[in-house]
């Protein structure tokens, strides 16, 4: 007779509290690829399962590196929730030379889910967009918010005004220094960011700012109200665009755009959902994910681009 083979009861809750929470209707599925992308098994009825059940820990990540995978299994998860899809095309070969092969071999051998959640957390009212807009409030300024591009699909109900990309206007003109300011606060205390801004001699004044984590210009191209565009990342030709339109623009390197909100946001949330069900669930964010740019200082480079020890 065939066995049953189906994912531990764990995983499938995992699943449904996330999809409780971003919807994965509400991901741009044109290009996105998004939900379980691979699963575990449930070895609670095999003869050894005391060896191989699986824990109530998940692991959150914005990328899914070789290094996080590793800590995940370090750490005993049993499903990782990664923000960014860690596989975006089909795989022609599972092998160890190719990174991305090597981490779906290590999870597996190790029966470790992974969920990835990416532009429905985007999309979804209060998901990422709507945090990073948040960061606009509580400085002494009204604002008004708006979706920049709505989701063409029909939503889940109680989704209602989820969309891509926000608009914040301020009942004044604001200076970008304290906007600026705000950004580098709420990402976790950032000492550079890199702004693209026409060239005069006034102060600059900001009355609207449109907002997309990520690679937002193409989201937020059409923003016209915007007198600032502030995402993760932007070619130079589209920065060039807009500073000809008048237009400001603050980029703060795509992952530093998303990483925190996974602690600030994500972690409590997901973490209420699971323990009312399992007290001993624990929901970690990776210490061995960041960034693949580092800021060098020219002057003052770190000992090892010398070989110094």
């Amino acid at each position: 007779m065939t066995s049953i083979i189906q994912s531990p009861p764990f995983t499938q809750r995992v699943v449904q509290a996330m999809r409780s929470l971003y919807p994965e209707e509400l991901a741009d599925r044109t290009w996105d690829n998004v939900g379980l992308l691979q699963e575990n098994i449930d070895y609670s009825q095999s003869p050894s399962s005391a060896a191989r059940n699986v824990s109530p820990i998940v692991l959150l990540t914005n990328d899914l590196t070789v290094r996080v995978a590793e800590e995940a299994i370090r750490k005993r998860a049993s499903v990782i929730v990664s923000y960014h899809p860690f596989i975006f095309r089909g795989l022609k070969s599972i092998t160890l030379g190719d990174p991305q092969q090597r981490i779906v071999l290590q999870l597996a051998q190790h029966n470790i889910a992974v969920y990835c959640p990416h532009t429905a957390v985007d999309a979804a009212p209060g998901g990422m967009n709507d945090w990073l807009a948040d960061m606009l409030d509580g400085h002494g300024v009204t604002t008004k918010r708006s979706v920049v591009q709505p989701t063409a699909v029909p939503v889940p109900p109680g989704f209602g005004g989820a969309g891509f990309g926000r608009l914040v206007e301020f009942g004044h003109v604001v200076n970008l220094g304290r906007i600026v300011e705000a950004y580098a606060e709420g990402l976790g205390g950032l000492r550079y960011v890199m702004v693209a801004r026409p060239k005069q001699s006034m102060p600059h004044l900001v009355r609207s700012v449109a907002i997309c984590a990520g690679s937002g210009y193409d989201v937020l191209k059409d923003c016209t109200t915007a007198d600032l565009i502030v995402t993760g990342e932007m070619t130079h030709h589209n920065a060039l665009r807009l500073t000809m339109l008048g237009r400001c623009v603050l980029t703060v390197f795509h992952s530093n755009s998303e990483r925190r909100f996974l602690k600030k946001r994500l972690q409590p949330q997901l973490h209420a959902i699971l323990a009312s069900e399992d007290a001993e669930t624990e929901v970690l964010v990776s210490e061995e994910d960041e960034d693949p740019f580092e800021i060098w200082d020219v002057k003052n480079m770190p000992p090892l681009a010398y070989d110094k020890k």
